[in-house]
């Protein structure tokens, strides 16, 4: 069950009377590492965990419940770049990685804005995509800790179902390859080729598709 665990400012912590209470019956202390608000965050996360795995189930958890210590049994879902994903794997966690630089869909697929629907802004296109090596930086003993990758597409600017295709293919593509080809294989030139072909299924499908890669 993924329990987020991300974008939560501490700052209205620092200032909550019962977060602070909390900090203070716990015995939390802040040090060099993390804050104090951190390490409450951290309580709160092993608590979702405890409960959970009580029920029979794991927790899946952006990053960032890797402040302050992370549950003993927790996937990471790292986003925030692969930083997250490497120090989860050297702990011997589980860890899906989704780096905002490669597996955000909602970025742009081009620089040539003005002709794009409306996106959040970033820039991410197909190669970008498909260059993501997933097990780049982690160490050979910790690579089956790398269970797989994740795009994301974060619909706060997209408007309709024919959008979210236009966001995602024929990026999907690339990121299946990602997924599924042993590093070492991937080949852009003869993906491209292939993803001619794709088109063309996406045509039958009646798909609403980006065609950055024809220019």
């Amino acid at each position: 069950i993924h329990i987020g665990g991300d974008e939560c400012p501490k700052t209205q912590w620092e200032k909550c009377p019962k977060c602070q209470a909390r900090i203070k019956a716990l015995g939390i202390k802040g040090d060099k590492k993390h804050s104090a608000e951190m390490y409450l965050q951290s309580f709160v996360i092993n608590h979702a965990e405890k409960f959970l795995n009580s029920k029979g189930r794991q927790i899946i958890g952006w990053d960032e419940i890797l402040e302050g210590g992370l549950a003993p049994n927790a996937t990471v879902h790292s986003w925030r770049g692969v930083e997250g994903g490497i120090e989860a794997a050297k702990q011997g966690h589980d860890c899906i990685m989704s780096p905002t630089t490669f597996m955000y869909f909602d970025y742009y697929q081009t620089k040539e804005v003005d002709r794009e629907p409306f996106a959040i802004g970033g820039y991410n296109p197909i190669e970008n995509v498909y260059a993501y090596d997933p097990l780049a930086k982690i160490p050979a003993e910790n690579h089956d800790y790398i269970i797989g990758v994740q795009a994301n597409l974060w619909t706060e600017y997209v408007t309709s179902f024919r959008h979210v295709e236009y966001m995602e293919l024929p990026r999907m593509a690339a990121l299946a390859e990602v997924q599924w080809c042993r590093q070492g294989t991937k080949d852009y030139a003869d993906f491209l080729q292939r993803l001619l072909t794709m088109f063309d299924m996406y045509d039958v499908k009646g798909y609403n598709y980006a065609t950055h890669v024809l220019d």
